[in-house]
């Protein structure tokens, strides 16, 4: 999202993260923004239950979580490496002060809130939904409309079945068995472990 030279410029240092660490945890107060030079991070909650809930899962050059510098709150939910990580992490002040200096970025921040929120209000009415393959089929069609190619079968879905089962809230057993049955009913294909919508 923002150029890792410009970041740097401002004060960024590169953290790592093997796969399973924690970039932070929910309660905590945000010091600094985040971007993930390589690797994946996914923002969880995990209950008591230890029943995660995964809100989404996030890739080289996006941002993690910036939306918590423009308020006095803690963070909402864990960041945890999926991967092993190199993370750009940028003071909150050296943040704001590269806003300042480069107004043009705001628009790509506006831009990348304006998607995760309509992500979260779109994963939000799936939870409500009772059908499991409908609940399925919503997550993939948003995940498949960022990439141009429509036709059947041509988005690679790049979740296990349990990442999948938790932006959806479904159990893992559920997931499987609802892919299985979606793929007899042609709707997605599954070849080599891999599913394919």
């Amino acid at each position: 999202m923002i150029e890792e030279l410009t970041l740097k410029s401002f004060g960024a240092d590169i953290e790592e993260y093997n796969a399973g660490d924690t970039v932070f945890k929910e309660g905590e107060m945000p010091q600094f923004y985040y971007q993930i030079a390589k690797g994946n991070v996914k923002l969880n909650n995990v209950r008591q239950n230890n029943k995660e809930l995964i809100h989404c899962i996030l890739n080289d050059k996006q941002s993690i979580a910036e939306f918590t510098l423009f308020m006095n709150k803690t963070y909402p939910v864990n960041a945890v490496a999926i991967t092993a990580c190199e993370v750009l992490k940028l003071h909150k002040a050296g943040f704001l002060d590269l806003l300042v200096s480069y107004p043009n970025i705001y628009s790509k921040i506006i831009c990348n809130l304006s998607d995760f929120v309509h992500f979260r209000l779109l994963m939000g009415g799936v939870l409500f939904e009772q059908n499991p393959a409908s609940k399925l089929i919503s997550l993939l069609d948003h995940l498949k409309s960022s990439q141009d190619d429509r036709d059947p079968f041509s988005y690679q879905v790049p979740f296990t079945r349990q990442q999948l089962a938790s932006l959806t809230g479904l159990r893992v057993e559920t997931t499987i068995r609802t892919l299985k049955i979606m793929e007899k009913e042609n709707v997605v294909k599954i070849s080599n472990g891999k599913v394919f919508y």
